[in-house]
């Protein structure tokens, strides 16, 4: 977008909810499921199979993203993305998004204008016919973006965390320990103390800008859900967290033992199974089922929840908990 000067670039506290409103309605495009879009009380969409995958998620500056460090497109793609992983997660193909904004009041119209862009480039790129259809807008003191996604499941049933059985291999489909690299590279080379600094592209070493990337503006195989569901995936879960913390949850719905192998996991097995906000799919699979995208990264044992090994050993590392984390992300 090109830039603005001040004076066509009003904050959000100088101008109406309508003008917020039409600058964000006017970069979203139909859902294709959407019988009566934005501009009344709710929007309808068709639901061709009977039921609907319904997910939601919240991001708050501080804890989950840094203005000096996303822009409102990284936002909005960021936004929209994590929520789409979880539809796919359940083995259903995403249709709608429903956006709830807290903005500040000196926040520009631009941003929020690059927020929608964001939100409509991750929908057509991740999940084509999927947009935004409505949600609410108010002021805060904080910018939150809280996510609604819906999904069809297409006449299939919905593949959850509790389905594994002992024989089945484990595979993920998307990269593992990327983005939290990318966070690293954000709070090594961009804070200077406490407080962030904006990412200048010329101080990006080899390799980091993808590393950003995968932090920044994720790319889930959103796609490869409905795949798996129809190769016959048995459980399967968004990797959201970190490897280690979600396969054990993965373990302790369907009682069984994940065990992982760490030449599977790329040059970094520990980051790769700490490392939390890849959104990568996790699914269990019959042994002589493998759907194109998936790769095999370990078995599941005998019945028993004994939470996760990786090459027969208990793992010692732990995932992303926003309580527990909450000083080091906020610091």
């Amino acid at each position: 977008m090109p830039s603005r000067s001040d004076d066509d670039d009003p904050r959000l506290g100088d101008v109406s909810e309508g003008t917020v409103l039409r600058a964000i309605l006017a970069r979203t495009p139909s859902a294709s499921h959407t019988i009566l879009g934005p501009g009344d009380d709710a929007a309808v969409l068709a639901a061709p199979s009977g039921s609907v995958v319904a997910t939601t998620d919240t991001l708050v500056h501080g804890p989950d993203f840094r203005l000096a460090w996303s822009s409102g497109y990284d936002l909005g793609w960021k936004s929209a993305a994590v929520n789409l992983a979880d539809v796919a997660a359940m083995g259903a193909r995403p249709t709608a998004l429903l956006v709830a904004l807290a903005v500040p009041r000196d926040l520009r119209l631009s941003f929020v204008e690059q927020l929608a862009d964001g939100f409509r480039a991750a929908c057509e790129a991740l999940a084509p016919g999927c947009a935004v259809v409505g949600g609410d807008l108010t002021v805060s003191d904080v910018l939150t973006v809280a996510v609604t996604a819906l999904g069809d499941l297409e006449g299939r049933s919905a593949v959850t965390r509790s389905g594994a059985r002992p024989g089945d291999v484990v595979a993920v489909a998307g990269e593992l320990g990327l983005s939290a690299r990318g966070l690293a590279v954000l709070f090594g080379r961009f804070r200077d103390g406490d407080v962030p600094v904006p990412v200048v592209a010329s101080q990006l070493a080899a390799g980091e800008r993808a590393a950003l990337d995968a932090q920044l503006r994720p790319s889930p195989p959103i796609g490869l859900g409905p795949v798996a569901a129809m190769a016959g995936a048995t459980s399967m879960m968004d990797i959201s967290d970190g490897l280690a913390l979600d396969a054990g949850r993965m373990a302790s719905a369907s009682d069984i033992t994940i065990d992982l192998r760490s030449d599977s996991l790329g040059d970094d097995p520990r980051l790769a199974l700490a490392g939390g906000e890849d959104h990568a799919l996790l699914a269990t699979f019959p042994p002589d089922v493998l759907p194109p995208g998936f790769r095999v990264i370990g078995d599941v044992r005998t019945r028993g929840a004994d939470g996760v090994l990786c090459d027969g050993q208990p793992v010692d590392v732990a995932g992303w908990d926003p309580y527990r984390d909450w000083d080091a992300a906020a610091g």
